[in-house]
């Protein structure tokens, strides 16, 4: 049965992308479910962008599911909050995906528990003060659930002079293959909502936006069908073409609004956030809850039950591809998707704040990868045309493979670069440019702290 006609929809875009095969029909139907708590949670102190959590508990004591184990380390950084009733195992090192080991409480689940919510406490949010909802928000622990982990409070909190008029809700999920802000945007819609309006009265915004792709009409029916005509909350679906997602696209796409090169989208009047960050907010907030728990969608060739699932933050990636079934070992896995996500350098991994995905891959698929041959470069332009912040890949690989990373910062425009991806999607030539990006970046930060320490 139809229920609309596509072509009502609002369909415009940003310039250049690409599209990659979606591989989202494997769970874009699959409901949400309920993982068991594994025996074992790790939580890292240092899951956000910013400065890692201080701890508040200590070994062999007991926690309450909810309960907050570890306080923010100023102000862009945010607490954590034990996923589970159990016991504070120890504080020790543990592997992070990209593999330095990093400051973790280890929480030992009590297995006849019924890890039942107890540490939480009713608010009425409509008479809060903006102030009270910044210091609100930082208490629950909550950050870009898209990736990035930055702390949504300090997104809040806008430079001065920098006024909020509109509000864009990220749901287009353009990353192959993950379907978890599809799935909240239908299963999670009321909470989307009221996050939305949590976000708007605390930046005084005048409207919200929800914007998603056109392979979720589904979704947006959903959330059409939840607000009335008058409502200051609206949802538009635009092209489906990657990296729809990216926070300049998506302006540019709904609002036809360009975010100039090194500002913050509140220079010109816009707040970004993630369909599933909001939808926790309006979950969070009315209850002083925490964030111990969030949507994951584990899905690839090299799984056996793909879906979307609700994962304690903390839980080891061994213990869901137990779960779940695989068959291969740590080097077929990618926390997030297969353009922006990062291979897993051990299966003791946990799940962090920030991790939607888990891509499971086949050992001969790895090997086709490996086997590629990197050519040089024939200048033919295809990168340029891909490119969705219009700089010059090729120009910029070609400077990276001499190490002129500080050229390629000053008069190329490195940093505009946001690491999409679709530079080396494109490549004919098989060269690796966002990797070499990556290391240009890092290797001009480091040179920018030796400068700054010998300045002092």
């Amino acid at each position: 049965m139809v229920l609309f006609n596509p072509s009502h929809w609002f369909r415009d875009t940003f310039s250049h992308g690409v599209h990659p095969e979606e591989n989202k029909r494997f769970t874009a139907r699959k409901p949400i479910q309920r993982l068991p708590f594994a025996p074992e949670l790790v939580l890292h102190l240092s899951q956000h962008a910013g400065a890692p959590s201080k701890p508040i508990v200590h070994p062999g004591q007991e926690v309450s599911r909810g309960e907050p184990i570890a306080e923010a380390g100023g102000f862009v950084s945010v607490p954590l909050h034990a996923p589970a009733t159990g016991i504070v195992k120890g504080i020790e090192l543990r592997p992070t995906a990209k593999g330095p080991r990093t400051s973790s409480i280890i929480l030992e689940t009590y297995p006849g528990d019924s890890q039942e919510l107890r540490y939480y406490e009713s608010r009425d949010v409509d008479s809060m003060t903006t102030k009270e909802i910044i210091q609100a928000v930082q208490d629950t622990g909550l950050v870009g659930l898209g990736g990035a982990a930055f702390p949504t409070h300090v997104k809040l909190a806008p430079p001065e002079g920098h006024k909020v008029h509109t509000i864009l809700i990220n749901g287009c999920e353009c990353e192959p293959f993950l379907t978890t802000d599809h799935r909240i945007m239908i299963e999670q819609a009321d909470d989307l909502i009221a996050g939305s309006k949590i976000v708007m009265k605390a930046l005084g915004a005048e409207r919200v936006i929800i914007g998603t792709e056109d392979n979720k009409l589904d979704a947006v029916e959903v959330l059409k069908s939840k607000l009335p005509a008058d409502s200051p909350i609206e949802v538009k679906a635009v092209k489906t073409k990657y990296p729809q997602g990216a926070e300049k696209m998506l302006a540019k796409a709904l609002l036809n609004i360009e975010i100039p090169s090194g500002n913050y989208p509140s220079s010109v009047g816009l707040g970004v956030f993630n369909v599933s960050s909001t939808a926790q907010l309006g979950a969070l907030l009315p209850v002083s809850g925490g964030v111990i728990e969030r949507v994951v969608t584990v899905t690839g060739p090299g799984i056996e039950k793909p879906g979307n699932y609700m994962v304690p933050i903390g839980t080891p990636i061994r213990f869901i591809l137990e779960q779940l079934g695989f068959n291969g070992n740590a080097q077929c896995l990618v926390m997030g998707g297969p353009m922006m996500g990062s291979s897993v350098s051990s299966l003791d991994v946990p799940i962090t704040k920030g991790c939607g995905g888990l891509l499971v891959l086949t050992e001969s698929i790895l090997s086709d990868q490996l086997d590629q041959i990197t050519y040089p470069c024939i200048s033919c332009g295809h990168c340029l045309e891909a490119c969705p912040m219009h700089l010059n890949p090729c120009q910029l690989g070609k400077l990276a493979y001499k190490h002129r990373y500080q050229e390629m910062e000053a008069d190329f425009h490195l940093n505009d670069c946001f690491e999409c991806g679709c530079c080396s999607f494109v490549c004919p030539s098989s060269i690796p440019l966002v990797q070499y990006f990556r290391i240009a970046k890092s290797s001009n930060r480091e040179q920018a702290m030796r400068e700054r320490a010998k300045a002092s």
